[in-house]
């Protein structure tokens, strides 16, 4: 039985030779963690879905340009990426107030599902704060659970770099959400009340 990586080139391969049900399968393969990657880039599940289908069509028109030097994953995760932060950019120019997300559904695995509802939004808000740049770090690895080395390639810089934005990042995501509660204790002895 072939890997992954093996068969996502059979199909770029397949695809790249007419068949247009290889570039469908190779979709239906990835669409669900491009959209996890497009969903927590852009805050926003229409805008995710939007950036998810740029993505794709992307690589519909320019998938000759592939070279299987690294995994296909890793290309489309790039191109991915990269639509969303192209997104952002054109979001910037045309700054709309969101409506407020207040029906997203509890996380299940806290143990007070009233808390796990009320601290969602915070997190959501706190990695929407964070720069484009960050954000990416953070979901690649912390929320997509790649590798270092994956994130690495998929944002097209050095594995430090990864290293370097994902310690700025976290440090930033801690001091926005490490007051949640008050008086809550830090390591450090600040209780967080000012």
């Amino acid at each position: 039985m072939t890997d992954r990586a093996d068969l996502d080139i059979e199909l770029i391969d397949r695809y790249l030779g007419g068949d247009v049900e290889a570039f469908n399968e190779l979709m239906a393969a990835h669409e669900d963690r491009v959209f996890g990657i497009c969903y927590r880039m852009m805050q926003d599940r229409e805008a995710a879905l939007d950036a998810t289908q740029d993505t794709f069509l992307t690589v519909f028109r320019k998938a000759d340009r592939y070279r299987a030097q690294a995994a296909f994953s890793t290309w489309l995760y790039r191109v991915a990426v990269n639509t969303c932060y192209d997104h952002l950019r054109r979001q910037k120019r045309k700054r709309a107030e969101p409506l407020p997300e207040t029906h997203d559904p509890p996380d299940l695995s806290a143990d007070d599902l009233y808390a796990a509802a009320e601290v969602r939004p915070d997190i959501d808000q706190a990695l929407a704060s964070l720069s484009d740049e960050y954000r990416a770090a953070v979901v690649l690895v912390d929320l997509q659970g790649m590798s270092l080395e994956q994130a690495s390639d998929t944002l097209d810089v050095p594995t430090g770099t990864v290293k370097s934005r994902l310690f700025r990042a976290r440090r930033q995501l801690a001091k926005i959400l490490g007051n949640l509660s008050p008086g809550s204790e830090h390591p450090n002895g600040d209780t967080g009340e000012r």
